[in-house]
């Protein structure tokens, strides 16, 4: 008579009690996958072979197999906090032992500028150059940039705006001659301004002045451009020649001119981008601000026609020096550092890892895996591509463990330990009876 059944049965329970309870532990571990024991038979060899009264003699934890199903996702007001929808598992290392594997995406940023988790293990990706191009190739520990982003020189300004046709000629002597005087709105129709940058990310407020000259026998519109910077008028105009002062310092010559079809909307000229000479000038708080030469201006955006005068779209390619104020991720794991100045450039993309059979990854703790035989070796790349779960800044993954189902579980590994702990006791109650026989 053995008591071997019984015994392997409560060591079973036991086992399966202390996986249902690992999972309910870690059933708001961010990241976390649930567990299953996995059980097989136990059979006695028969000496001349296997016979058809065979039995067995218990059970055996065959497996504590891993769940990587995919679990909810949770948003949070942590930028810095990642979550993987779909397939593959964050790279993480120390720098000395091979890389290691999660799905927990709660970063942080160290002292020394690195991605890492709250093991202090660092995120691996991709580094970006300067000038903010991803550099594929093997994945590195990913670095964001400390300094501030350089200024950078206004070299084209393209705008886009519509011209009243209805407005009457404003320019001298009845719409023939040309000359302006800046402080008299009478003397011109329209006037806008638009902010481009020197060589130091200095500020200088470009003002244009639109006059109305009088329509040609053609029936064509010809309107008058001129500007000022910071309010010192242009020095040349869009051919290079000098634009002549008058005794109070208005402009005599405009700095080029618009020329509308008799039927309006597009211009017929300029048909191509112009030159643009900004002048070195004062600015109101008292800066000196340097010349800004040979803007590319484009002025095809312009249009004539019957309702109010109105500054549509506006784009130049200057901008001040700014210092980082925080990160974005995107769904393909790109970093976007974002500047005071309002640029952004790319600082990193993070590369993800998969795996042909993630059960047979290793456990550490702290919610990081390594591969081993079992597994086979890492497949890497970038977030949304093939196989590869797209990132999502913001949120994190929560545990798979479903709390109702553990429950269930724990009452009927409760009650397979009772069973078998009284098929012990009943094994004991018959083996005393026959000891008892007289």
């Amino acid at each position: 008579m053995s008591f071997q059944q019984g015994l392997s049965g409560l060591n079973a329970a036991s086992k399966n009690l202390d996986v249902i309870g690992n999972n309910i532990a870690n059933s708001g571990t961010y990241g976390s996958k649930g567990s299953r024991a996995e059980f097989a038979d136990v059979y006695a060899a028969a000496l001349n072979g296997a016979g058809q009264n065979q039995i067995g003699i218990g059970t055996q934890l065959q497996s504590v197999a891993q769940q990587f199903s995919q679990g909810n996702i949770t948003a949070t007001e942590n930028p810095m906090d990642l979550a993987i929808n779909g397939g593959g598992f964050f790279q993480v290392s120390d720098g000395l032992n091979p890389a290691r594997y999660s799905r927990n995406g709660q970063f942080k940023v160290s002292k020394d500028g690195y991605i890492v988790n709250n093991n202090q293990l660092k995120l691996l990706g991709y580094p970006a150059n300067g000038a903010g191009v991803i550099q594929p190739g093997i994945a590195q520990p990913l670095l964001l940039p400390t300094g501030g982003i350089p200024p950078a020189l206004t070299t084209s300004v393209k705008i886009e705006f519509n011209l009243d046709s209805r407005l009457k000629p404003t320019a001298p002597g009845g719409g023939t001659g040309t000359g302006i005087d800046l402080k008299d709105s009478t003397t011109y129709n329209n006037a806008t301004s638009l902010t481009v940058y020197d060589a130091k990310g200095q500020e200088v407020a470009v003002t244009l002045y639109f006059q109305k000259a009088a329509t040609a026998a053609s029936g064509s519109d010809t309107w008058n451009v001129y500007g000022t910077a910071n309010g010192t008028p242009f020095a040349t105009d869009s051919s290079g020649a000098a634009i002549p002062l008058d005794a109070k310092g208005n402009p005599t010559t405009p700095y080029t001119t618009i020329t509308f079809p008799p039927t309006g909307g597009s211009p017929t000229s300029p048909s191509a981008p112009i030159t643009m000479n900004v002048p070195a000038s004062t600015s109101p708080s008292g800066v000196t601000t340097l010349p800004i030469p040979n803007i590319q201006f484009d002025l095809k955006g312009a249009t004539e026609n019957g309702s109010s005068f109105a500054v549509t779209s506006l784009n130049q390619d200057g901008y001040a020096p700014g210092q980082l104020t925080g990160i974005q991720v995107a769904t393909n794991g790109i970093i976007q550092a974002r500047y005071s100045n309002g640029q952004s450039k790319p600082a990193g993309q993070i590369e993800l890892a998969r795996f042909r059979n993630p059960q047979g990854l290793q456990a550490t703790g702290g919610n990081v895996w390594v591969r081993t035989v079992a597994s086979g070796d890492a497949v890497v790349g970038v977030p949304g591509d093939g196989s590869m779960g797209a990132l999502q800044s913001g949120a994190l993954e929560e545990s798979n463990v479903d709390i109702t189902a553990e429950l269930v579980n724990m009452v009927t590994a409760q009650r397979a330990y009772q069973a078998s702990a009284q098929t012990i006791k009943t094994q004991d109650q018959v083996l005393q009876t026959i000891v008892n026989l007289r």
